[in-house]
């Protein structure tokens, strides 16, 4: 068991989104996560590295994040992984395959682990792979997502960065849904250090001082 996992990180778009590739380097499958804006060029950085997409991964349904869904699968018959809440906001797609927190996807012999963090959306997830975390617009860099759209919740999000992100591992590398920072990528035993939205003393502190939302 040598392989290794691929990871691409590429801005694409008028609105600084990342999308990501996983791949597996032994069976050369991969997933793409938030698809959306250019999908040739998406094609063409897996068929660069010669891998075959095997899956599309959401982090949450808005459309920055995946107007690229329907061009792939018109193509391609492969799941979308969306999380059951997500599915039920903003409706369930031909190809969707609905996931939990903790489901695991496999590629290759990579483990994708999807964990449920409402928030921003009702069923926004992220998802980790070793050690790497990729965030979506739940959790940026010094920064995390709006609540304040439809099926937007600030204390989901309170509880979702301070009760579940802040208690992973120091060492894991954030990897968030939008290029709105300096770095590409950060420790979240960094962002301990540095983000406001992880460094709130308790619920009500976040809401008021974070959210703007007087009690």
């Amino acid at each position: 068991m040598n392989s290794k996992l691929w990871l691409l990180q590429k801005e694409i778009g008028p609105m600084a989104n990342y999308v990501y590739l996983l791949g597996d380097t032994d069976s050369k499958s991969a997933m793409v996560v938030d698809p959306a804006w250019d999908v040739p060029l998406i094609f063409e950085l897996l068929q660069k590295q010669q891998y075959t997409l095997k899956g599309i991964i959401i982090t949450h349904g808005h459309p920055d994040h995946t107007n690229g869904i329907e061009e792939i699968t018109d193509q391609l018959d492969i799941p979308v992984y969306i999380n059951k809440k997500e599915a039920e906001f903003f409706g369930i797609h031909d190809h969707t395959v609905l996931t939990d927190d903790n489901t695991i996807i496999e590629i290759g012999n990579q483990k994708i682990t999807c964990l449920h963090t409402p928030g921003h959306t009702p069923g926004s997830q992220c998802m980790l792979i070793n050690n790497n975390l990729i965030t979506g617009d739940t959790l940026f860099l010094d920064g995390c997502g709006r609540c304040d759209f439809p099926g937007g919740d600030p204390t989901a999000m309170y509880h979702t960065l301070n009760q579940k992100i802040k208690n992973m591992d120091d060492n894991t590398i954030i990897y968030a849904g939008h290029n709105y920072h300096p770095k590409s990528v950060d420790t979240l035993g960094s962002q301990k250090q540095t983000n406001p939205y992880l460094s709130a003393k308790s619920k009500e502190d976040f809401l008021q001082h974070r959210m703007g939302i007087w009690m």
